[in-house]
């Protein structure tokens, strides 16, 4: 669109003062700078197609027509065309005037002229500045439609915020009321569990009802009813659930009512039985009567009818026991009641078959071991029968059951004992005994004996008390008899000990050692041999040989701890044994004293005598029971040997204290009643004896010599310095022939005298290695002797006698060779 060219202001109009040039960028350099993005530039593009097409201003629009072209040029034509005439026409005139450019007036002077060209003009540069304002005003639409969305959107956030906080008033709310409800609901089963409670509670007081109206029925079949005793079962529960909650109200009344109705029930349970058991027992009494009734029926009346019984007696006597265990002070009574009415009914079928029992077996004239056999073993049977009998009745009465089976024993004792207590053969004792430990063997085997009371005299097989009804203890029944015997048995080998062994008179066979040993030499029958293996097997001694040369007192003291060995207890043995041994050593040592008199070699063999027997009483005695526990009984007969040696195997043991410590024994006054400490003390004077009379013949003259010569140079040390000493070499009894003649006479005595002394302690001893201990120390003895007088025949000559005189090396062989 062309604009119309500008007509020359008029002077005196001010112009525009043309403002200040700034510094241009150009397009280039402003999109180098500012490059636009691509939604940018189709945001361009978009307002640039929009304003290409701009409308015309509205007070430029023609009602009549309006087309989208530009009207301005052709306007700007017509007013020059029109401008020409000098007089307006009419029509146009108004058609002009109603244009808001047109002038109201006509122009008609210069001023109206420049007034209405400037409106013309401002219109011009407002047309043109039309699609700016257009985009402006679509940008404030669009602001204003942001704003107007923008407070849609916080009026839909209040709207929100608000359906939020209702939300959470509701769901608040929906809290608090499940809150309520769940409060009610465990209320309500808090009531409802209070409501059982309480209802559990008041049946165990319900109950009292139901357990009175059922006992108040008549008759004795109540018991056999199938309530009845479910009933007493829940009578009892609800006596233990009282007795736990004696604080609820009126819980005594209740529970005294209880305790009234299982009484009540106890009561007939107990008259029952007692009627069963009365009927019964009149039937079988009435049958057992009759004549011509074998054995075969009246163990058939005695125990079979009675077991038929027990099917429908046992629960409710099993029933009663419980209760009375439970509740002693209130029904134990009963159960004693029916304990007592039991017995009395057995006792009352058993007693006349008993005693013709025992009067088959004669006890007048029957041996007493034959009869202690019979009539024990019987009455372990019917003891047997009548146990298993009863534990089908019953769980519970042990000591009223072992009372009455005491009592049917006490029908045999009252012959037996007195036979017993009148025996005086101590064999016949021990087999009694015998007889009465093989019948308790079993229960000793199950039921281990405690340990014993060293205060009491008798042997218990049968310490630990018998607890419950598994198994009958026969022990405790045959106890009684079997005390009798031991008390008698020990009383009878007390007087054998006084009347065999301590004041037992030697006869002059018995002292006749060593013929006695010399005559032993022959063979033993087969009899002896095996008397010697059951006294080997005793004490555990692998060879006692020639029994029959021991002295009697010894032979005596053997056989009696033999017979009491397993009859009496540890303690009582120990205590008859200790007399025993002490006694038979008092008696060797006294009659080694005899031997030694009578002997034509004098006091060697009645040493040798007491050596030998007092080696086998110490063996016997530490294989006896009661050697202490920290003392290891010897287990062979080289034990003996090995004790000797350990007595005679240096010079010092013969003192008392290293003795005591070769023997391993304690030292002190504490272990002088000890009988092994006697024996060991004797054997150690014994052998001392032994080995100085055989050391004696050949170091006698050595010695006197060798005496003789120390008395001379001890003489001779005293004379004055004035007088001449004589020399030792030129006395008579001191020169070199006399020494050779003592030699020589040494050397004789060792042949004929040493040897026989060894023949001796062979025969006697008979062991060969007891008999090199005791040799050895007689070598000992006899080199110690014999060096005294070689050192001094050396020292008196100068080594001159050295070819003459043995050396130590050389004696030793020499006494070897004689020795052995």
């Amino acid at each position: 669109m062309s604009k119309a060219p500008v007509p020359h202001r008029r002077a005196g109009i001010p112009i525009a003062s043309t403002p200040q040039s700034k510094p241009q960028l150009t397009i280039e350099k402003w999109e180098a700078k500012a490059p636009l993005s691509d939604l940018a530039l189709k945001s361009v593009a978009a307002v640039k197609s929009a304003s290409e097409k701009m409308p015309l201003p509205l007070k430029f629009s023609v009602d009549e027509d309006e087309t989208s072209r530009p009207s301005t040029p052709n306007l700007r034509g017509k007013l020059g065309s029109e401008s020409r005439p000098s007089t307006p026409v009419p029509g146009f005139a108004r058609q002009f005037a109603s244009h808001a450019l047109h002038p109201k007036q006509l122009v008609q002077t210069p001023q109206q002229f420049y007034d209405w060209f400037a409106q013309i003009d401002r219109s011009v540069a407002h047309s043109q500045d039309a699609h700016f304002r257009a985009h402006v005003a679509m940008v404030s639409e669009h602001l204003n439609t942001a704003d107007t969305l923008l407070e849609r959107i916080d009026e839909v956030d209040r709207e929100v915020g608000g359906l939020l906080e209702g939300w959470l008033s509701v769901e608040e709310g929906g809290k608090n009321l499940k809150d309520a409800c769940e409060r009610l609901l465990e209320e309500r089963d808090r009531l409802l569990e209070i409501t059982d409670e309480i209802g559990t509670r008041l049946e165990y007081f319900q109950e009292l009802e139901h357990a009175t109206r059922m006992l108040n029925h008549p008759g004795e079949s109540l018991v056999l009813q199938t309530d009845f005793l479910y009933m007493v079962e829940r009578v009892d529960i609800c006596i233990d659930y009282l007795k736990a909650h004696r604080y609820y109200k009126e819980a005594e009344v209740y529970l005294l009512r209880f305790q009234q109705c299982m009484t009540r029930a106890m009561t007939l349970i107990r008259m029952f039985f007692v009627g069963s058991l009365r009927a019964l027992t009149g039937d079988v009494s009435r049958r057992l009567s009759e004549k011509d009734v074998s054995s075969t029926a009246q163990m058939h009346l005695l125990y079979t009818r009675f077991r038929r019984v027990t099917s429908q007696l046992t629960p409710l006597l099993n029933e009663l026991e419980r209760r009375a265990e439970a509740h002693p002070e209130d029904l134990s009574a009963l159960l004693s009641e029916c304990h007592s009415a039991y017995f009395a009914a057995r006792k009352g079928l058993l007693v006349g078959r008993l005693m013709e029992e025992i009067r088959g077996l004669d006890p007048a004239h029957t041996e007493l071991v034959e009869l202690t056999n019979a009539g024990c073993s019987y009455l372990k049977q019917l003891c047997t029968d009548e146990f298993n009998l009863y534990r089908e009745f019953f769980n519970s009465g042990e000591d009223q059951l072992y009372a009455y089976l005491e009592n049917l024993c006490d029908y045999l004792y009252d012959d037996l004992r007195p036979r017993i207590l009148h025996e005086t053969r101590l064999t016949t004792l021990c087999e009694v005994c015998t007889v009465l430990q093989a019948l308790m063997v079993l229960d000793v085997a199950e039921f281990p004996e405690e340990p014993p009371d060293e205060d009491n005299l008798i042997v218990d097989f049968d310490q630990s008390k018998p607890k419950g009804l598994e198994q009958l203890h026969i022990s405790h029944l045959l106890q009684m008899v079997l005390q009798d015997a031991q008390t008698r048995l020990f009383f009878k080998a007390q007087s054998v000990i006084q009347a065999d062994i301590r004041y037992y008179t030697p006869k002059p066979d018995d002292l006749a050692y060593p013929d006695k040993l010399v005559a032993a030499r022959k063979p033993v029958s087969q009899y002896d041999i095996k008397e010697k293996e059951s006294a080997s097997r005793l004490f555990q001694l692998p060879s006692l040989d020639k029994q029959e040369t021991w002295f009697p007192t010894l032979q005596k003291t053997v056989w009696v701890l033999s017979q009491l060995h397993d009859f009496v207890k540890p303690t009582i043995f120990e205590d008859i044994a200790h007399e025993a041994v002490s006694l038979c050593r008092q008696s060797l040592v006294t009659s080694s004293n005899l031997v030694g008199q009578k002997s034509s070699t004098g006091a060697l063999d009645g040493q040798l005598f007491l050596v030998r027997h007092l080696l086998i009483l110490k063996e016997v005695a530490n294989n006896l029971d009661y050697t202490p526990k920290d003392s290891e009984p010897r287990t062979d007969i080289g034990g003996v040997t090995d004790t000797l040696a350990s007595v005679l195997n240096r010079t010092t043991a013969l003192l008392p204290d290293a003795l005591f410590a070769s023997l391993g024994m304690p030292r002190g006054h504490d272990i002088l009643s000890d009988s092994r400490h006697d024996i060991d003390q004797d054997l150690k004077r014994a052998c001392q004896e032994v080995i100085s009379h055989c050391a004696r013949p050949p170091c006698d003259p050595l010695r006197e010599w060798v005496d003789r010569v120390r008395v001379f140079n001890s003489t001779r040390v005293v004379l004055s310095s004035g007088q001449q000493a004589p020399l030792l070499t030129e006395q008579d009894w001191a020169t070199k022939a006399i020494v050779g003649n003592l030699h020589r006479s040494f050397v004789e005595a060792c042949a004929h005298d040493l040897r026989s002394f060894v023949t001796k302690l062979r025969l006697y001893l008979e062991d060969d290695r007891t008999v090199s201990v005791l040799v050895t120390h007689i070598e000992e003895a006899i080199i110690d002797d014999y060096l005294a007088f070689r050192d001094l025949v050396w020292n008196m000559y100068a080594g001159v006698m050295k070819t003459v005189v043995f050396s130590q090396d050389s004696l030793r062989d020499y006494l070897r060779s004689i020795c052995s």
